[in-house]
């Protein structure tokens, strides 16, 4: 069953897709996603079982690691995170929003992973490297101290790797406000 994920992630589009092609050849893993992000980087996104998944992301970490910005692997991602990649997420009541900033797309994907697994709150939206300079954010949705938490739990995370860069929780945010990000 494939259900690890990993993603690598490099400064310049040549790398990034030699470092993929690495993956790609080193173990039997499926290439979920591939391209390019601001301002000019790459991304791969790759699923398959857990040692698979390892083996190439690690593959092309030594291969091409002199230009890579990061790189994940989660043996068990939550559930959500794939529509909220995909802006496929519904919330019939949404209540505090959490807005999670990180410096990259590796990083935004484990605070979400992270997030939702430790809080009982609802992904909204994930969005990686795109049209924000190469910096990534997620927004969430529950209440005040489950968002809190999450917030929390996915800073803690993210802080020791420096990829943080900001968040906030807003406790009743405008239905204005909720009919933009929705």
């Amino acid at each position: 069953m494939a259900k690890a994920i990993g993603m690598i992630e490099y400064m310049t589009v040549s790398v990034g897709i030699d470092a993929t092609d690495t993956m790609l050849k080193t173990s039997e893993v499926e290439l979920i996603e591939a391209q390019v992000v601001c301002p000019g980087k790459y991304i791969a996104l790759i699923k398959g079982n857990l040692s698979a998944v390892r083996a190439a992301v690690d593959s092309a970490k030594t291969k091409c690691g002199e230009k890579l910005i990061d790189s994940f692997v989660l043996g068990n991602p939550s559930d959500d995170i794939f529509s909220a990649l995909y802006g496929t997420v519904e919330v019939d009541s949404p209540e505090a929003l959490g807005i999670f900033e990180t410096y990259s797309a590796a990083s935004i994907i484990v605070a979400a992973d992270v997030a939702s697994k430790t809080s009982d709150v609802k992904l909204i939206e994930l969005r990686v490297a795109r049209g924000m300079c190469g910096k990534s954010y997620m927004t969430l949705t529950g209440d005040v101290a489950s968002v809190s938490a999450a917030i929390e739990s996915a800073k803690e995370k993210i802080g020791n790797d420096a990829m943080y860069l900001d968040s906030k929780v807003i406790a009743k945010p405008s239905e204005k406000l909720w009919k933009t990000i929705m």
